[in-house]
């Protein structure tokens, strides 16, 4: 190699390298931007609302339109309804996306309805809610209640659970389905038993998404079944308390309420939201474990 060509060499090097730790600084500061107000926004929570925390205010009954007691009943409420979201959405949205991916033949209608998927996850959620009240509610006569609540927040995560669940089944190589459709096994049997084991960790990644937003709704539950009760649901008809709604309620319609109870209540549905990913984390982790252990 010539002198000429060695120095060449050694500024192209030196360029990208230079290029590489720019876009690592750039996108470090991006990364920073992002955690910094969401760490700030946490810890504010933590520290304004954790004098509120006490046994009897996670257990007690709110009393005086929730100037006394506790909160025992949105917790129960709040809870109802993350069950219920992942009791319907998460089938059928599996369902869907199966059929879209396995099934469907790919072509522009294929491509138009994935479409309309993804934008459907972006539709406010007061539409979801004026949607679950029109037919929920009226149409099919659940009248406000907790499986009219349910429904509705179901309808509102379909969107990310179908758009999570194809994209993680699309990750699966066509090699397993290949080996187990060679081997004799029909295509549902391959489904089943090769490609969803693979592709649930994606799916579990939906669903923490899916119910996570749904968890902090206010706007749909208001008008489909939420009401400011210390009665515990008995039945999926009954009216029903949650914490977005209960924390609306304190925080805009009764005077005097203390600011820490406010951001006690915040607190809380933040630790029931983080619980309940820090579960699904933890079976997605492993899943993945497993998958490493059979060297897929």
């Amino acid at each position: 190699m010539s002198p000429t060509s060695g120095k060449l060499e050694g500024r192209r090097f030196r360029s990208r390298n230079a290029t590489q730790t720019a876009a690592f600084i750039f996108l470090s500061a991006c990364v920073l931007l992002i955690l910094v107000p969401v760490l700030y926004i946490i810890i504010y929570i933590i520290v304004n609302g954790a004098g509120a925390i006490s046994w009897d205010f996670l257990t007690q009954l709110p009393k005086q339109r929730g100037l006394q007691g506790g909160i025992f009943s949105a917790i129960v409420g709040s809870f109802y309804l993350m069950v219920g979201v992942v009791v319907f959405a998460l089938p059928v949205g599996i369902m869907a996306a199966i059929y879209l991916h396995e099934y469907a033949r790919q072509g522009p209608l294929v491509r138009l309805i994935n479409l309309s998927i993804v934008n459907l996850a972006g539709v406010p959620s007061i539409i979801y809610g004026l949607f679950g009240l029109s037919f929920f509610v009226l149409m099919l006569k659940m009248g406000s209640s907790l499986l009219a609540a349910s429904l509705t927040l179901s309808c509102m995560a379909l969107p990310v659970v179908v758009t999570a669940s194809r994209e993680a089944l699309a990750t699966v190589p066509n090699s397993y389905r290949e080996g187990s459709l060679a081997l004799g096994a029909s295509r549902w049997q391959t489904i089943v038993r090769v490609v969803l084991p693979q592709a649930w960790p994606g799916i579990l990644t939906g669903l923490v998404l899916a119910v996570s937003r749904a968890a902090g709704e206010t706007a749909p539950i208001l008008i489909t079944g939420t009401a400011f009760t210390a009665i515990l649901p008995t039945s999926l008809f009954d009216q029903f308390n949650a914490l977005p709604y209960h924390l609306y309620v304190v925080a805009t319609q009764i005077p005097n309420m203390p600011k820490s109870t406010q951001w006690g209540i915040t607190l809380v549905l933040l630790v029931m939201v983080l619980l309940f990913n820090l579960t699904a984390i933890i079976l997605r982790i492993r899943l993945r474990a497993q998958r490493k252990k059979w060297g897929l």
